[in-house]
């Protein structure tokens, strides 16, 4: 059974939780680094426990690994053997599953909670790059190509047991067909398929929203469909555009608002994510039942998203 309609049968809203790699720099992390959230995984792993707890506390109903940079190749630039490399990926799972198994141990953590769920992060080809390329998807490399680079981190993290894959920051329809294929040699697991997007209608390699959302409509496997890592102000419309060609469920994650910048690997502008409770209230209104948070959002933003839930749960 998909994993998402777990939760979602039995509350309105579900939520995934913050940004991991930005939040870890936040308390200190180096990450000026082309491995980014992965060196943390070689080097402090306890800190992103920390993380994933603070956020589950925070309210997050699903934590995303710390496997979106995490690739044989890019860990072989490190020195690391293939098999040190898929154990590392393997690891991302077990520190989040351990991270909700502690919260989930107390029993006042349980009331009106779902069980948290583990979502393996399996970030685009372009994120292996470091160059910025996860948000234009110029990649030129064919379906086979990225199938082959995909598979090793996929079979990884669904042996360690993560309940569903998140696909996200896909910058191109093709890396999202080629993820489905895949897929399709693991029939029991499911993915969300999640987007960036460079304005309202369009992802970023320029194809339409709409296209993507339809033709994953189609794919038994896909859990939902959506958008992360993407300004806050360009939400409300990519969700109409989705949600008009889907019947699947519409999850947003999007950053704070602010510009990266990959050749220094820094943040420039101005954030647009102030008031995440009441976009969250928007997002859903619009047709989002999966909401959360990416690069440079909080704990606390993922609260402000918890406690308007709570409002339209009742609970509060």
């Amino acid at each position: 059974m998909n994993p998402i309609e777990t939760i979602l049968e039995k509350y309105p809203v579900a939520i995934v939780d913050g940004a991991l790699a930005t939040e870890l720099e936040r308390r200190g992390c180096d990450l000026n680094d082309a491995l980014w959230s992965a060196k943390v995984l070689m080097e402090q792993p306890e800190l992103i426990h920390q993380v994933h707890l603070d956020y589950f506390y925070a309210g997050a109903d699903f934590a995303i690994t710390a496997s979106y940079q995490a690739t044989v190749e890019g860990f072989a630039r490190r020195g690391l053997n293939r098999d040190d490399a898929l154990d590392l990926m393997k690891k991302s799972v077990q520190i989040a599953q351990t991270a909700r198994d502690e919260f989930w141990s107390d029993e006042n953590n349980r009331i009106d909670r779902a069980r948290p769920l583990i979502a393996g992060s399996v970030g685009p080809y372009g994120a292996f790059l470091a160059d910025g390329s996860e948000y234009r998807g110029d990649y030129g490399l064919t379906e086979q190509e990225l199938i082959d680079f995909h598979r090793p981190r996929v079979e990884a993290l669904i042996a360690s047991g993560a309940d569903l894959l998140a696909c996200e920051t896909i910058p191109c329809l093709i890396e999202a067909q080629a993820l489905v294929k895949l897929l399709s040699e693991f029939p029991n697991t499911f993915a969300w398929f999640c987007f960036s997007a460079k304005d309202d209608e369009h992802i970023s390699n320029g194809e339409k929203i709409s296209d993507c959302a339809k033709w994953l409509n189609q794919i038994p496997q896909a859990a939902a469909i959506g958008i992360n890592c993407t300004s806050p102000l360009y939400i409300p419309s990519l969700i109409r555009e989705i949600k008009k060609n889907t019947d699947k469920p519409v999850l947003v994650y999007p950053n704070s608002g602010e510009i990266y910048d990959p050749i220094s690997n820094t943040w420039h502008g101005e954030t647009s994510c102030d008031a995440f409770g009441k976009q969250s209230k928007e997002w859903f209104e619009n047709g989002a039942v999966i909401i959360g948070g990416c690069c440079r959002t909080t704990p606390d933003h993922i609260r402000e998203v918890r406690n308007w839930a709570r409002r339209k749960h009742g609970l509060i």
